[in-house]
C-alpha cells in the first residue's frame, strides 16, 4: 500500500505587515514598498491570506525576507499583502486556490537551509512534486515560488504522525 504525503502549507503571518496599511505613500517609499490596486484576478497572490485579491482591492507590495537563514540561499524579495487580509490556517493536505492554478517552482532545503533540489510543476500536481521531495529524509521544508515572475508564495513542512 502506497503511503500518502502529510504536508502543510503555512501563509506568511499577518502581524509584521499591519503597520503598512496605515502608512501614508511617502512612509511606505521609506520601507520600499508601495499600495497598489489590484486590477486583475489572478495576479496580485497575498502572502498572509493565500488567496488572489479581487480586481479594486487595494494591497501593499513590498520586500520582504522569506528565507531568513545563514545560507549562500538566504533570499528576499516583493510580496504582496492585502489591506483585508485574514490569516490563512490551512488543513493537512490542503492546497490553496492561489497556488493550484499557477506555474511554481519548488525549492527543496535541508535543516541548515541549503537547497538539496529543485523542480518546476503545473499547481495541479503539486502534491505529487511534494510527495517525491518529502520521500527523501534529507529534505525538512519547501518553498513555493511563482515561477514566471519567481516570486515566493509560501512554504512547506511535512507533518509527521
Amino acid at each position: 500500500m502506497k503511503t500518502i504525503t502529510r504536508f502543510r502549507i503555512s501563509a506568511l503571518p499577518l502581524e509584521p505587515f499591519t503597520s503598512f496599511f496605515t502608512m501614508d505613500d511617502s512612509e511606505l517609499a521609506k520601507h520600499s514598498a508601495r499600495r497598489c490596486v489590484a486590477d486583475q484576478k489572478p495576479g496580485f497572490p497575498c502572502r498572509v491570506s493565500l488567496v488572489d485579491a479581487e480586481p479594486g482591492e487595494r494591497v501593499i507590495l513590498l520586500p520582504f525576507e522569506h528565507h531568513d537563514v545563514a545560507s549562500p540561499y538566504r533570499a528576499s524579495g516583493p510580496i504582496f499583502v492585502r489591506e483585508r487580509a485574514q490569516q490563512a490556517d490551512l488543513d493537512v493536505n490542503e492546497l490553496p486556490e492561489v497556488v493550484r492554478h499557477r506555474l511554481l517552482s519548488i525549492r527543496a532545503y535541508d535543516h541548515a537551509g541549503l537547497m538539496i533540489g529543485a523542480e518546476v510543476a503545473e499547481g495541479r500536481d503539486l502534491e505529487v512534486q511534494i510527495g517525491c521531495f518529502f520521500a527523501d529524509a534529507k529534505v525538512a521544508y519547501l518553498h513555493l515560488h511563482n515561477a514566471r515572475p519567481g516570486c515566493y508564495s509560501c512554504r512547506v513542512d511535512p507533518v509527521r504522525q
